[in-house]
């Protein structure tokens, strides 16, 4: 079982950037796809990017490609979401969830974190 904690959010000017964090704590990190999420203020949460156990990633989102990468440090169990050139409507709590690549492409999930809160000012 994998126990994730989203960090890295904060208050970010547009055009700026960001790193968020998702650790992973338990023995399973290695065989499990993460994917981030958002979910901005009156919208359903969605996926902006997955990364799979080799390293492939998807990015669903259109309006994040070539802006946002996926990453994972298998090391440290952490997987990474840089963020570039944020605009206002990034601004959402980014969360993270780990499973297969169907469930992570579903959203489906019982459980979610906290989250971390990014927040884009014009």
């Amino acid at each position: 079982h994998v126990q994730l904690q989203a960090s890295g959010g904060g208050l970010v000017q547009a055009g700026g950037s960001l790193r968020l964090s998702c650790a992973a704590s338990g023995s399973t990190f290695s065989t499990v796809a993460i994917g981030w999420y958002r979910q901005a203020p009156g919208k359903q949460r969605e996926l902006v990017s997955l990364i799979s156990i080799d390293g492939r990633t998807i990015y669903p989102d259109s309006s994040v490609k070539g802006r946002f990468t996926i990453s994972r440090d298998s090391a440290k169990n952490i997987v990474y979401l840089q963020m570039n050139n944020l605009k206002p409507e990034d601004t959402a709590v980014y969360y993270c969830n780990a499973g297969s690549f169907v469930q992570l492409a579903a959203g489906a999930f019982d459980s979610w974190g906290p989250g971390t809160q990014l927040t884009v000012s014009s």
